[in-house]
């Protein structure tokens, strides 16, 4: 753990991500929260149902949601749709011994940042818990793919927004475009910060000062707006 010394401070800030673990089983819970309250994140809360889950998140305000789907009382993507709901700026990771695809995109659809298996290492946990409160998505190896192509045949589908060109649609600056069009095609924040040689904060406002623009309330809804435009393939 001693190289994961400070990983729960955000950049620039003095005090420590706030995290929440939810699992019903304990014991997996307790190293869970153990793990991360060793590498300096603050483990504000924890829980072992659903609803305990949003009572306590509520009360809590967690940065961070690390949440199993597998929940007694409501199910995990029960729980992300009403926390996301209630406060769009909270960050879920969905930790899960699942890898079904239908899982994947039923807990991405339902707010989550990002979807690790419970087969990661500590390491890749406290990276994915850092990564996620900074707003990157998440991914164990291989079903950030399965996401991106659901976005896409999503997008396909009839029905969708109008085109970017429609008089009402809302302007956005060079930078602000060339940044949704490296989120659409799957680049984390990082990624695109050294792509674009700025800074991975300044990803971050454009990204929100975009969503603030088109009226969107998260990465999910981001993507599919873009991938509607064309975005991913300019």
């Amino acid at each position: 753990m001693t190289e994961q010394a400070g990983a729960g401070l955000p950049d620039g800030a003095g005090r420590p991500i706030r995290v929440m673990v939810v699992d019903d089983h304990p014991m997996w819970r307790d190293a869970v929260a153990r793990d991360l309250d060793g590498a300096g994140f603050e483990v504000v809360a924890t829980a072992g149902d659903g609803e305990q889950a949003v009572r306590r998140a509520r009360a809590a305000a967690p940065q961070v949601l690390v949440l199993d789907l597998n929940l007694p009382l409501k199910p995990g993507v029960r729980v992300c749709q009403e926390l996301v709901a209630a406060d769009p700026g909270l960050r879920v990771l969905v930790l899960s011994a699942s890898g079904e695809h239908a899982d994947v995109l039923e807990a991405v659809k339902s707010g989550a940042t990002g979807y690790l298996l419970k087969s990661a290492s500590t390491e890749e946990l406290i990276d994915a818990v850092r990564r996620t409160a900074g707003g990157d998505p998440v991914f164990t190896p291989g079903l950030a793919g399965l996401v991106l192509g659901e976005y896409r045949r999503l997008a396909s589908e009839p029905g969708t927004a109008a085109g970017a060109g429609e008089p009402d649609a809302p302007r956005l600056t060079e930078r602000e475009t060339e940044v949704l069009r490296l989120v659409a095609k799957g680049l984390s924040y990082k990624q695109i910060a050294e792509r674009l040689v700025i800074s991975h904060r300044t990803v971050q406002n454009h990204v929100q000062n975009t969503l603030g623009k088109l009226q969107l309330h998260n990465r999910v809804e981001l993507v599919r707006y873009a991938i509607e435009r064309g975005l991913d393939d300019a």
